[in-house]
Order: C-alpha cells, then sequence, then structure tokens
C-alpha cells in the first residue's frame, strides 16, 4: 500500500493523481467552505482556477441557477456575490444553486487533481466521514493521494496537519511496516505528534490563522475548526463537485 501528501499542487503531474483516489484540503477555507454549500444544499460548485474562469462559467448559466463566490488575499472578489466563507453558504443563498468558486488557494488544488478517481473534498468539519470514505477508496486501489492546497503555493501548517490526521486514521499502528509513505506523508505524520490531536490548537498555531484573525475573518476560523459538524464528502468529477447519489 502507498500513501503520498503533496503539501501543494505545484509540480503536481497527471501522472501523479490520475485514476488515484484523491482526498484535496483547504482547511482555511476553501474545501470548508465548499462543505458547508453543499450540506446547505447547492445542487454543485464549480471550482474555477481563475476570476476570468468563474465569469466565463457563469456566462453558460442561466443566472437565477448560479452563485458566483470567490476571494483573493482573503477578501471577497469585487462584483462576486459571495468571499470563501463557509457562513455565506446558507441555505437561503444556495439551495438548488450551482456556486461557481474561484480562490487564491483552494480551487486550484481541486482542479490539480481533476484526473484523479474520487477526488474527495475534506475538511475538518467532515473530517470522520471523510475518513471513511478515503478508507474504502484506499483499500480498494491500495494507494490514495492527499493534495494540500498550500498558502501562495508554498507549504501551510493548517492542511499539512490535516493531512497528517489523515495519514494516521488510515495507517494505524499495525499497517506503517507494510506501507510506503512518501517523504511529505511522514512529515505530515510528525506535525500530528507535535500537535496532537486538538485541531484548534495546530490550525490556531498557523499564519493563515493568525491572518484571518487579524483581518476580521475570526468566525471563519471558528467555522473551519468545527468537528464533524457534517456526514457528507462531496466529489468532484466532471468539472463539478456534488454528493455522490
Amino acid at each position: 500500500m502507498k500513501i503520498s501528501v503533496y503539501f501543494t499542487p505545484l509540480g503536481v503531474t497527471q501522472h501523479d493523481v490520475s485514476e488515484k483516489p484523491v482526498v484535496v484540503i483547504d482547511v482555511l477555507r476553501t474545501t470548508t467552505t465548499v462543505v458547508a454549500a453543499m450540506a446547505n444544499g447547492a445542487k454543485a460548485v464549480l471550482p474555477s482556477a481563475s476570476q476570468d474562469e468563474a465569469l466565463r462559467h457563469v456566462a453558460n448559466l442561466e443566472r437565477d441557477a448560479v452563485v458566483l463566490a470567490g476571494e483573493r488575499k482573503l477578501e471577497r472578489i469585487e462584483g462576486f456575490q459571495l468571499g470563501n466563507s463557509p457562513l455565506e453558504m446558507t441555505e437561503d443563498v444556495v439551495r438548488g444553486k450551482t456556486v461557481v468558486m474561484s480562490t487564491t488557494n483552494g480551487t486550484p488544488a481541486i482542479t490539480a487533481a481533476e484526473s484523479g478517481a474520487p477526488v474527495m473534498i475534506a475538511a475538518v468539519t467532515n473530517f470522520s466521514a471523510a475518513v471513511a470514505k478515503a478508507q474504502e477508496a484506499f483499500e480498494k486501489s491500495q494507494e490514495i493521494v492527499i493534495l494540500c492546497s498550500g498558502r501562495d503555493k508554498m507549504f501551510a501548517l493548517e492542511d499539512a496537519y490535516a493531512a497528517g490526521r489523515f495519514v494516521r486514521a488510515l495507517v494505524p499502528g499495525s499497517m506503517r511496516r507494510t506501507t510506503d509513505f512518501n517523504d511529505a506523508a511522514i512529515a505530515a505524520y510528525e506535525l500530528v505528534r507535535r500537535y496532537g490531536e486538538k485541531w484548534k490548537r495546530a490550525i490556531a498555531a498557523s499564519a493563515a490563522a493568525k491572518e484571518l484573525r487579524k483581518r476580521g475573518f475570526k468566525a471563519d476560523l471558528t467555522a473551519a475548526t468545527e468537528v464533524d459538524i457534517h456526514d457528507i464528502v462531496p466529489v468532484y468529477s466532471g468539472k463539478l463537485i456534488t454528493l455522490p447519489d
């Protein structure tokens, strides 16, 4: 069995993910926001790697059927209806709608994984459900990729710690001797040794968390560290994030 962690999508090739199960993580905040949108009844989320691409997608959809969401450098993109906050994805706003989303780090990570199968969207808020789905896929394929979004194309503590929690859950002690880990998977696991199993402690220590607090997004930080409040695992396939039947 093999488990590979990538701390950013930078340099990830199609070969690295093609036909492999992939877990995508952007704790602060894209995957948390996607999970919230789907939990509150969104029909789908359409991740876009750029602002221009998001606008092109919207032009091809009925106006009443779409919500445009996104951020750059934490702030809502001018002209977009929503930013990148899980708290904005309320039922009255997103139910029955396709959320077209473009974010600084998270949506590029999701689109980088598009050739994976399945591509699972994971956050703290759906961690146990995501682990269960990832475990099924891991056992079937005998390998799995955990792709972190990172921050500004660099390492992000909160995502790496979350990856370590997945490694720890997917590969219990009895399996570690027979599992092939890449160096990033080993490092992610060691972060769990360093911070323990308290999500808020590890995530609060990250530079991204400190920046969110500084910029007035403390409520988003709190929402992103609520453990297992959702039991859904959105899946990215055919350019769309949806809930499996």
